[in-house]
């Protein structure tokens, strides 16, 4: 409480003052760095997707060679004219083996920064470190080589990559005590913050290298009363880790089958997450595997838990979703 400054010492008067102001001062700084923490904070739209350097698809996510390997941000293999890309905004990207915990990328992050616009990837940003780049020859887009990156200490030769918002990032390495992640290599590890990547706020995909098996999560789409696999319907994969990203159901390079495929999937449990749109009104959704049901029924929209065993003898769990057509 503030003396009455009839009966004060000045000179403790305008101490008091003055540790009120910096006090208020201090709470005003904090509270507008919520602001903006919460602001910003979010998992950004669309998809991410690692492919070659003209965008080509790539067959379950297996590369022959780590530097072939590129990421793409838009819509995503299969999504319908007109389906979101990625937020426009800068962003980091990095690469780790599938649990997170060991960061593969060698550059410091400033070299590993990208930017979106009107939904596509449309350049680095320059910093003398920058990433080769390549053509999508879909959307005309910008792809961003992985590399430099190293070895997965993962024994199937698994990688994840990672985007998040610049701003994120940067909130991400100061909770783990560096003032400016760009500068650095690596951030460091905390809870539920994997090098300044929080999961919540990344989009990942995964991918592998060399000769190996895969593991992957494929959904298909009925229409409900006909039978016929509808394409371009979207789905959202949660990872072990609580990242997530896009994909849609699509007939693709005579191996697709009109499933939305999720790839070279880690051991853990994943959430597919189906939800009423345009063209499907969910009636339906389960899961079969090797003969019998692996999960209850949902009757409508919402999320089935998929679980991955290490070294899983079922290269691919499926999931089915009867859809209405019509409004």
């Amino acid at each position: 409480m503030l003396p009455l400054l009839g009966s004060a010492n000045p000179t403790k008067v305008e101490d008091t003052v003055s540790s009120l102001s910096k006090r208020l001062s201090l709470i005003s700084c904090l509270f507008t760095a919520a602001f903006a923490s919460s602001a910003l904070a979010h998992a950004p739209s669309g998809a991410l997707f690692t492919t070659v350097a003209d965008g080509s698809e790539v067959n379950a996510n297996i590369y022959a060679s780590k530097d072939l390997v590129y990421l793409d941000g838009g819509p995503g293999p299969g999504a319908p004219q007109g389906a979101a890309g990625l937020d426009d905004d800068t962003y980091v990207f990095q690469v780790t083996e599938p649990s997170g915990r060991t960061l593969l990328s060698q550059d410091p992050a400033k070299c590993r920064q990208f930017v979106v616009s009107g939904g596509i990837i449309t350049a680095v940003v320059v910093t003398g470190c920058q990433h080769l780049t390549g053509i999508d020859v879909d959307h005309n887009a910008v792809t961003v080589q992985l590399m430099p990156y190293a070895d997965t200490p993962n024994p199937g030769g698994e990688y994840k990559a990672w985007v998040v918002r610049l701003g994120d990032f940067l909130q991400g390495c100061a909770a783990l005590g560096v003032a400016n992640g760009l500068n650095v290599v690596d951030c460091g590890r905390g809870n539920g913050n994997f090098h300044g990547f929080i999961p919540r706020h990344t989009k990942t995909d995964n991918f592998k290298v060399g000769q190996t098996n895969n593991l992957e999560i494929d959904t298909q789409f009925i229409e409900f009363g006909t039978g016929q696999l509808l394409d371009g319907i979207q789905l959202t994969w949660t990872d072990t880790l609580g990242s997530t990203n896009t994909k849609y159901s699509y007939m693709g390079q005579g191996f697709s089958s009109h499933f939305a495929h999720v790839e070279a999937v880690e051991a853990g449990v994943h959430g597919i997450t189906i939800s009423d749109q345009p063209g499907c009104k969910v009636v339906r959704f389960w899961c079969y595997d090797t003969g019998h049901f692996c999960s209850p029924d949902l009757l409508g929209a919402g999320t089935i838990d998929v679980t991955i065993k290490q070294n899983d003898p079922v290269w691919t769990k499926r999931l089915y979703v009867y859809c209405s057509t019509t409004p």
